[in-house]
C-alpha cells in the first residue's frame, strides 16, 4: 500500500454524533451503505465481516465498484480498495478516533485518478478538479453518517445535492 500512498489523497474528517461503539456498528454492518450513503443505489455483500471483506457498491448513476477490504481493526477502522471490477483501484481508509472526549471519523482517499502521472505534471489537474470533487463526496458521505445517526433513519438520496461522477 505504500505504493498508493505516494500520490495525493483528499481526506475529510468531522464529528460523528454517536459513541466509538455504535459508529462502528454502522459502517461495518452488513449493506452499510444503503443507510448513509447519499449515491448509493444499492450495496450488496459479496463476503462479510471483517479483513477479506468484499461488497459492490453501485451509484445512483449505475456506476458499479467493487470494495475490497485489506484491513479491518475493531472500533478502529478499516482501508479497502474500491474501483470497476479488474480496472484501476483507489485506496481509502477510514478511521474511527476520539478527540477531547468526541468521537470522529476520518476518510483518506488516495484515488487512481492521474496515479501514473508525475506529481509536477498532475499538480494542477488534482488542486482544480480531483481534490474539490473527492472532498465534496466526502463531505456528503459523513454527512451522510451524521443524518443517520441524528435522524435514525435513512439518508435520502442526493440529500446534500447531487455529485457529476455518482449521481
Amino acid at each position: 500500500m505504500d505504493k498508493l500512498k505516494n500520490i495525493w489523497k483528499i481526506e475529510h474528517e468531522e464529528k460523528i454524533s454517536t459513541s466509538v461503539e455504535k459508529l462502528w456498528e454502522l459502517i461495518t454492518s452488513p449493506s452499510n451503505l444503503e443507510l448513509f450513503h447519499p449515491f448509493c443505489k444499492s450495496n450488496k455483500v459479496i463476503a462479510w465481516p471483517g479483513k477479506n471483506s468484499v461488497d459492490e457498491l453501485i451509484y445512483l448513476n449505475d456506476l458499479k465498484y467493487i470494495r475490497s477490504f485489506i484491513s479491518w481493526e475493531e472500533f478502529k477502522g478499516y482501508s479497502l480498495l474500491i474501483g470497476e471490477e479488474n480496472q484501476k483501484q483507489s485506496y481509502v481508509i477510514w478511521k474511527i478516533y476520539k478527540k477531547q472526549g468526541l468521537v470522529f471519523l476520518k476518510i483518506t482517499i488516495y484515488p487512481y485518478f492521474l496515479r501514473d502521472i508525475p506529481k509536477a505534471i498532475s499538480y494542477l489537474p488534482y488542486k482544480l478538479f480531483v481534490i474539490p470533487k473527492m472532498t465534496s463526496y466526502l463531505k456528503s458521505v459523513i454527512g451522510g453518517i451524521n443524518y443517520y445517526v441524528e435522524k435514525k433513519k435513512k439518508t435520502p438520496k442526493k440529500y446534500f445535492g447531487s455529485h457529476k461522477w455518482f449521481s
